[in-house]
């Protein structure tokens, strides 16, 4: 469980750095890019909370 933990910290630090970037980002393929990437590591993290919390398995957003 604290390996999930850890991972899930780093995934929430990602989430951080990618939106800054996204925001900072001039380009506009760049800012898509950047907020794929943080919508991504969301969903990421939405699962490794729901192992840690012990949540059945669902779709996402349910």
């Amino acid at each position: 469980m604290k390996d999930i933990q850890s991972h899930l910290e780093k995934l929430r630090v990602q989430i951080a750095e990618c939106e800054l970037i996204r925001d900072l980002a001039t380009e506009p393929k760049k800012r898509e890019l950047f907020t794929r990437l943080a919508e991504h590591f969301k969903i990421l993290a939405t699962e490794l909370e729901r192992a840690l919390s012990g949540q059945p398995d669902g779709p996402v957003g349910s």
